[in-house]
Formats: C-alpha cells, sequence, structure tokens
C-alpha cells in the first residue's frame, strides 16, 4: 500500500526527559487518521517532528517524493500591534493570487475577510483563515494540530464537518490531533492512541472497546471530554494484560522509504504558519497498519487494536 508519510521508532527527549519513545505509525493516501492522548503525552510533539520543525533523538520520517503537506497549527502567535491583513497573511511565504485567495476563503466558509486584520479575528473565524492557506497548494496531506481549541462545540462541529468535505473534494489525506472524542469516532477512519508511545492503534469501532483506550478515556466516550482523566500512565517494561496469545504471529512491517535529514523544515509546499526547507523522499510502502477507510478503500479485517510495544493485534 501507498504511503505519504511515516514515522519508525521515533523518539524525542526535551532537556534530557523523553516524550517519545519509539513510535511508528504511517499515513496512506485518502484516510482520516486522528491521534489522541492526555496532556504531555506528546501529540504535538509528534507532528512537529513529522513535518520536520523538532528534530527527533532517535528513529526516522520518511515521505513521499515531493510530497505537498498543509499544516494548520494548534494557534498561531502574532503580536495584537502587528499590522498583517488577511490577504497578506494568505501569501505568507510566497505570493498567490487574488483569485486564488478569494477562492480559499470562501472553500472554509470565510468569504470576504481579505481586508481584515489577523488580530481582529475570532478564533473560528482565524482558524478557518489557517486552513484556506494550508490548502492553497493542495495538499496531499493536510496535517491539523488540535485546530478546535478554544471554539465552542456548534463552531468545532462546523469545522470538523469542512474538512470531511475538503477531504471527499480533493482526496487528501488528513492528520489531526483532537480531543474531541466523538468527533474522532465519527468523522476517523483511524485512531492511534498516544501515551509517549503508541498505546494502541486501529478503526474506531475496534479502538473504542480495547482495553488501552477504555484505561485512557473511561467507558464512556460519546462526546465527554474524559481524556484528562488519564489513568494509563503505564511504562515499557511491564505486562498490559492485554491477553495476547503468544503463539499469534507478529506482523512484520518494513518501512521502505528514504529518511528525511532530521531537523529539516517544511518546503514552500507545505502550508503552515512556520517551516523552511525539506526534501521527499521515496514513497512505496508494503504492509502497515492502516485499516478501515472511507474514500472508497478496502477495509482491513479489524481483528483487534495493535499494540506498538509488542506489535501484536489483541482481542477486544
Amino acid at each position: 500500500m501507498e504511503t505519504l508519510i511515516a514515522a519508525e521508532d521515533l523518539s524525542v527527549a526535551y532537556g534530557g526527559a523523553r516524550v517519545l519513545q519509539d513510535v511508528s505509525l504511517r499515513i496512506a493516501p485518502g484516510e482520516i487518521v486522528t491521534i489522541v492522548g492526555p496532556n504531555g503525552s506528546g501529540k504535538s510533539t509528534l507532528v512537529r517532528a513529522l513535518i520536520g520543525l523538532t528534530r527527533p533523538d532517535g528513529g526516522k520520517v520518511m515521505r513521499a517524493p515531493g510530497l505537498r503537506l498543509g499544516y494548520v497549527p494548534q494557534k498561531l502567535a502574532l503580536d495584537a500591534s502587528l499590522p498583517l491583513s488577511v490577504r497578506r497573511f494568505l501569501s505568507l511565504p510566497r505570493r498567490v493570487s487574488d483569485a486564488a485567495a478569494e477562492a480559499a476563503l470562501a472553500r472554509t466558509g470565510v468569504a470576504g475577510l481579505s481586508g481584515r486584520q489577523i488580530a481582529g479575528l475570532s478564533g473560528g473565524q482565524l482558524q478557518r483563515v489557517m486552513l484556506a492557506r494550508a490548502l492553497l497548494d493542495r495538499p496531499q496531506l493536510l496535517i491539523l494540530d488540535e485546530p478546535t481549541t478554544g471554539l465552542d462545540q456548534p463552531a468545532t462541529a462546523a469545522f470538523y464537518r469542512l474538512i470531511e468535505e475538503v477531504r471527499g473534494e480533493t482526496g487528501c489525506s488528513v492528520l489531526m490531533v483532537s480531543h474531541d472524542l466523538h468527533v474522532v469516532m465519527s468523522a476517523s477512519d483511524r485512531v492511534i492512541c498516544l501515551n509517549g508511545h503508541v498505546c494502541c492503534e486501529g478503526t474506531p469501532r475496534v479502538i473504542s472497546a480495547a482495553p488501552e483506550y477504555r484505561a485512557l478515556f473511561g467507558l464512556g466516550t460519546g462526546g465527554a471530554l474524559a481524556l484528562y482523566r488519564h489513568a494509563h500512565d503505564h511504562g515499557h517494561e511491564h505486562d498490559h494484560g492485554h491477553g495476547h496469545d503468544p503463539a499469534h504471529p507478529h506482523e512484520a512491517h518494513p518501512v521502505p522509504l528514504v529518511p528525511i535529514a532530521g531537523g529539516q523544515g517544511l518546503s514552500s509546499q507545505g502550508s503552515g504558519a512556520k517551516g523552511s526547507g525539506g526534501q521527499g523522499s521515496s514513497a512505496q510502502a508494503s504492509g502497515g497498519s492502516v485499516a478501515g477507510g472511507k474514500a472508497g478503500r478496502a477495509a482491513a479485517p479489524e481483528q483487534g487494536a495493535r499494540c506498538a510495544e509488542c506489535g501484536g493485534r489483541h482481542a477486544v
């Protein structure tokens, strides 16, 4: 199966404190993948490592050659006194035509804001403007880091509906970090539970029944933001109690992609708040744990959640 971007045994530490340990994932064309986890679980660090804004201490990140990335950060740090119009913002770092700018704003539901100052926008308007900017380069992969932080429930629901529409129209893949569990379960093809390492991953139906997911978020996930009631503080050495059958064969997942040099930023193809030049790499994938899919992809058998620590699937 083709892969757009992949991480293999990715590890990151800040000041001697390990934030990510041996994280592996891959994103296939056309799928929506959501990363969930408690505060401090390394979600944003993982995203920054994938796009080249954070240099990993171990492992590697691989991208398809010429991969076009669109990035919507969790927040945009701007001086409120900085005179920056929406139209000028859309032309950073590369100028786009007025017609393209207006079309992108119209597509994200904020037509007519070109002359407004970025600092004067509401939270919902700013997120849609940042999404418009990310879409200008027709990304193959759209990366969203908790894009609805600070938005009320109606605005959050409307934003995620927009993301699904964009995926349906353009066929782009979407990788998003979210704490909106009800949205995750209704809008994602695949969910990755992160807590410094990948606790489990699979389709929403499989993950919602996985012991690792329930330990993280509790039994009720119908819109309740149980994410911050973290009760899954396990290390990497002890038995999880997954009930794994030792005879169950672990699947091998080679990553035949060429690694990107650590710490490279996004090229001008990546439309985000920040980023600098980066190179793509070769992109033929074999194996992988992509399960489910909405954009006409064949669904893999939902055997159970995958544990990244032992590599196997466990009954749920």
